[in-house]
């Protein structure tokens, strides 16, 4: 039996992270013939092309984006099985890539890094905000932090806590066209659209007692940033289903007030989610705890 080529698996891995051969190379710290070497050498033990090539650029084939999973796997393994080894002797160094929400990471994620940064001098972050939903696996996330209710997945997710949200509107909103008292009577009013969601156009209620009720919303804004709903609703234009942090600042101002407090809205969560597979640098792992011990306590149950 013939053993696997790992050294061209991992070449292949950097390569599909830094998008170029000489950015592997250089990360690797080997040449940049080096690194097409082994590409070319995966590539016929495979019998397929991992990349398309010309002068200025570089991209993934079908066969090479279906495979490149399995090389960051692969690769993050190795690494976690050596950092592993040598933990108990050094302390956790080396680079962590994090992908958290803009606003969320901006307000709430870069405060905790900083503490964990200044606890852990060895280790640096490489910390991405952006509300669109990253491929953590195939973009080299060691991390991402992601407020949803989470579809099944091959991805390793661990929930943090409850992320509260607020049907919410401006006072004069409400006093020129008046309060909803039942989810259903949202689909008279201006709604504003969160699009990094399946059904944008869709919101979900449940109250004590287990009554549910399903409304479809239109309105004047949709959206891919919370923040970027705020001038609106502070200008009276709509209603819109915001998370706490976002909004807190301005409920307890009183330039937006809440509605429908007896119902929730579908379970949202804070979920820490990690590529699959068992075995992370140990430098993933210490960061990985920092965060649950902090936003577990951050967050409600």
């Amino acid at each position: 039996m013939k053993l696997p080529d790992f050294e061209a698996w991992a070449v292949f891995a950097s390569v599909v992270e830094h998008r170029s051969f000489s950015g592997a190379a250089a990360a690797l710290g080997v040449s940049k013939a080096t690194v097409s070497k082994a590409i070319t050498r995966l590539e016929a033990r495979l019998g397929t092309t991992l990349f398309h090539r010309t002068s200025r650029r570089l991209t993934l084939t079908e066969s090479g984006r279906a495979l490149s999973k399995n090389a960051q796997r692969i690769l993050a393994e190795g690494e976690g099985a050596e950092e592993a080894a040598r933990e108990s002797a050094s302390a956790p160094a080396g680079l962590v890539r994090v992908a958290a929400p803009l606003t969320f990471g901006a307000t709430k994620v870069a405060p905790v890094i900083a503490e964990f940064l200044a606890a852990h001098p060895g280790i640096k972050i490489d910390l991405r905000l952006s509300d669109a939903r990253v491929d953590i696996v195939a973009e080299g996330f060691d991390i991402a932090l992601r407020i949803a209710d989470l579809p099944d997945s091959s991805l390793r997710a661990r929930r943090l806590g409850a992320v509260p949200t607020h049907v919410i509107g401006s006072p004069a909103y409400f006093e020129k066209h008046g309060r909803p008292r039942h989810p259903a009577d949202l689909a008279t009013h201006a709604c504003f659209g969160y699009t990094n969601t399946a059904n944008p156009d869709v919101w979900r209620f449940r109250r004590a007692g287990g009554e549910e009720a399903v409304v479809r919303i239109d309105g004047p804004l949709m959206t891919d940033n919370g923040d970027a709903m705020l001038p609106a609703l502070r200008a009276g234009l709509g209603i819109s289903r915001l998370p706490e942090f976002l909004v807190g600042a301005d409920m307890e101002a009183g330039l937006l007030v809440p509605v429908l407090e007896d119902w929730s809205a579908s379970p949202v969560a804070l979920h820490l989610l990690t590529p699959p597979g068992t075995l992370r640098p140990a430098r993933v792992e210490a960061l990985i705890d920092f965060l649950t011990v902090r936003f577990r306590s951050i967050c409600p149950t």
